[in-house]
C-alpha cells in the first residue's frame, strides 16, 4: 500500500455551482476555523469566488477563502480557478468483468445476427485467439434483431475456434459449437443461452490468470479515476473478497472498493463477523465490506424480467418473466445477512419483481437497496421513501433499452426508468453503471439522467429526468457537492462547472437539456485526488 501523504493545499479553485452553494461550517488546523472570513459562497465570503482547500492525513481540513487558509509548511497546487467537488462513485458494477470487456469485442452497434457475425469473421482475420481461450464478444441485444442467432451462423464463419458472445445485459450468450464445448455444455438446440442456462457458467468468459486479470482490473481503475471516480460497489459474482483483498496485498490503491457478496459466500463473510461497511486491514482503509447481493428476477432484452403484465405474444409459465428467487427464499436469505449486519441489495427490473423486493425489506427490517427498479408499479413509488430503500439505478440504461421497452413494455414505458417519479416520491437515488452493461462513467449516468436522451435522439419520457443537482448528488455517495472539513480528501477538479451546462435548471426546457447532454458525457476532469493522494492529474 501506499505510505504517507504529504498535506497539500490546493488553491485558487471555485465550487461547484458556487453562486448558490455553501461550505457551511469549516474547521481550520486542529478543527479551528482558518484566519479571516471564510468563503459562504457569496460575494462577502470572497470577492474573487475562489477558494482554497486544505488537505491532510487524507481528510479535508479546511476550505475557506483564497488566501485565508493558511499552512505555509505544505506544498501548494494552483488550481488555476478550476472546479472542485467530492470524487464520483459508481454504485453498482462488476468491475473484473468490465476490465476484460475493455479488450472483447465490442458487438453493441450489431443491428442483426447477420452484422454480428461479420464481427466475429473481421476479427477472427486479425488472428484467433491464444490456444486454450475463446473468442469473446459482448454488448449485443438481439430484442429488436430481424434474424435469430444460432450457433450455426457462427460456426460458418469460426469453424472449431470456441466463440462466445455475451448479451449486454450479461443475462444470455450466443455460442459456436466450439464455444459450447468450450463452456462444457453438451448439444444445444441453437447455441443461445438464456438466464438459467447461462449464468451458472458466465465465469467460463473470465478465465485469465489472477496476475493479468488484477494488471486488467488496476487499468480499469486507472481509466475510472481518469474521469473523477473515488469509489465504486463491486458486485462481482465471485469470491470478490478474496480477490480484491489479493489486489490490496500486491498494492492495488485506484479507488475505494465495497465488495459485494453473493449467497454461496454469505457462510464465510459472515463467519469472519464482517458487517456492511466494515474496513479491512491491510488495505489502506479502501476495502470494505459491501452488502449482500440477490438477483431475484431475469432482464428486459430476455424478456425474462418478472412483471405483472404478460410480455406481447409471450404466453404460457414465463410469459410475465422468471421470479429466480420468491419470497419463501429471498425473505430468510434476507433476514440471515441483515442479523448478520450486512446490507441488501436485491436486483429486481420486472414491477411485480420489485413490488416482491420491497415486500421483502418490509418483511425483514433490512437496510439496503434495489438494484435497477426498472419497471415500477405507481403504488410503489412511496415505499422506497417509507421503507428507506435505496433506488440503487443505471439510467444509462433507459438509452439503451428505450427501443426494446418500447416493443416488450408497450403502454407501461411512462413508468419505466421513473427516476423523475421516484425522486418526486422522497426516494434516495444512487446512480451507477452495471459495468460491463454500459460504461463506467459517471458522467455518462448523469446526462442520461438529465436529458433522458443520447445521440441527437428526442428526449424519452422527459417527464421521468431529474434535475441536474439531483443527478450529482446521487453521484458522490452522500457528500453533496461541496468539499467539507472532515470529510475524506476524495475530491475531482473540473475543468468547467457542471451545473453552468444547459442542464443546469430543473425546470429547464427537456430539448435544451438533450442539447446540452454531450457536454456533460465529454466533462473535462483535470485531476481526482483518493485520500489526499493524486490518481488522475492532468496539470
Amino acid at each position: 500500500m501506499t505510505g504517507a501523504v504529504e498535506p497539500v493545499l490546493l488553491t485558487n479553485a471555485r465550487l461547484v455551482g458556487s453562486s448558490a452553494s455553501s461550505v457551511g461550517s469549516v474547521g481550520g488546523p486542529g478543527g479551528v476555523a482558518p484566519t479571516g472570513p471564510t468563503f459562504d459562497g457569496s460575494a462577502d465570503g470572497s470577492a474573487s469566488g475562489l477558494v482554497d482547500v486544505l488537505v491532510r492525513d487524507g481528510v479535508v481540513l479546511a476550505v475557506g477563502a483564497a488566501g485565508r487558509v493558511g499552512d505555509g509548511g505544505v506544498e501548494r497546487v494552483d488550481l488555476g480557478g478550476r472546479f472542485v467537488m467530492p470524487g464520483l462513485w459508481d454504485a453498482h458494477v462488476h468491475l473484473t468483468q468490465w476490465a476484460l470487456v475493455r479488450r472483447r469485442l465490442d458487438l453493441s452497434g450489431a443491428r442483426s445476427a447477420a452484422e454480428a457475425v461479420a464481427l466475429v469473421r473481421d476479427r477472427l482475420a486479425e488472428g484467433p485467439p491464444e490456444p486454450g481461450t475463446a473468442l469473446v464478444g459482448y454488448g449485443f441485444r438481439d430484442g429488436l434483431w430481424p434474424d435469430v442467432p444460432t450457433a450455426d451462423l457462427l460456426d460458418a464463419v469460426a469453424g472449431e475456434v470456441p466463440v462466445v458472445l455475451v448479451s449486454g445485459d450479461l443475462h444470455c450468450a450466443w455460442l459456436s459449437t466450439a464455444g459450447l464445448r468450450f463452456a462444457g455444455v453438451g448439444a444445444h438446440p441453437t447455441g443461445l443461452l438464456r438466464e438459467g442456462e447461462w449464468l451458472p457458467l458466465a465465469a467460463v468468459v473470465d478465465r485469465a490468470p489472477d496476475h493479468l486479470a488484477d494488471a486488467w482490473v488496476a487499468d480499469a481503475a486507472a481509466a475510472a479515476a481518469a474521469r473523477g471516480v473515488v469509489g465504486v460497489v463491486d458486485l462481482e459474482i465471485t469470491d470478490n473478497l478474496t480477490a480484491w483483498r489479493r489486489r490490496f496485498a500486491a498494492g492495488f490503491d485506484a479507488l475505494r472498493v465495497r465488495s459485494g457478496v453473493w449467497t454461496p459466500w454469505l457462510d464465510d463473510v459472515l463467519a469472519e463477523g464482517l458487517r456492511s461497511g466494515d474496513v479491512l486491514p491491510g488495505t489502506g482503509g479502501l476495502l470494505e465490506q459491501g452488502p449482500f447481493k440477490v438477483v431475484t428476477d431475469g432482464s428486459l432484452n430476455t424478456r425474462t424480467a418478472y412483471c405483472h403484465d404478460p410480455y406481447p405474444g409471450l404466453t404460457g409459465s414465463e410469459a410475465h418473466g422468471i421470479l429466480s428467487v420468491p419470497p419463501a427464499d429471498l425473505v430468510p436469505l434476507m433476514a440471515r445477512a441483515d442479523a448478520g449486519g450486512l446490507r441488501c441489495a436485491i436486483h429486481a427490473i420486472g414491477d411485480h419483481a420489485n413490488t416482491l423486493a420491497l415486500d421483502a425489506f418490509a418483511a425483514t427490517g433490512a437496510r439496503g437497496s434495489v438494484e435497477h427498479a426498472q419497471l415500477l408499479d405507481p403504488a410503489d413509488l412511496v415505499r422506497f421513501a417509507e421503507l428507506g430503500v435505496i433506488a440503487s439505478v443505471q439510467p444509462e440504461h433507459a438509452m439503451d433499452d428505450r427501443d426494446i421497452a418500447d416493443r416488450h413494455w408497450a403502454g407501461r414505458t411512462g413508468r419505466a426508468f421513473a427516476f423523475g417519479a421516484l425522486d418526486d416520491a422522497g426516494a434516495v437515488l444512487a446512480l451507477g453503471s452495471d459495468a460491463p452493461v454500459a460504461p463506467l462513467d459517471p458522467w455518462f449516468a448523469v446526462a442520461a439522467a438529465v436529458s433522458r436522451s443520447r445521440d441527437g435522439r428526442a428526449p424519452w419520457h422527459p417527464e421521468q429526468r431529474i434535475g441536474l443537482r439531483t443527478a450529482l448528488e446521487a453521484s458522490t455517495d452522500g457528500r453533496g457537492l461541496v468539499p467539507t472539513a472532515g470529510a475524506p480528501a476524495d475530491l475531482v477538479v473540473l475543468d468547467a462547472d457542471p451545473l453552468a451546462v444547459g442542464a443546469g435548471a430543473d425546470d429547464a426546457d427537456a430539448d435544451d437539456v438533450a442539447a446540452a447532454a454531450p457536454s456533460l458525457r465529454d466533462m473535462p476532469v483535470a485531476a481526482t485526488l483518493l485520500a489526499g493522494r493524486w490518481t488522475h492529474r492532468t496539470f
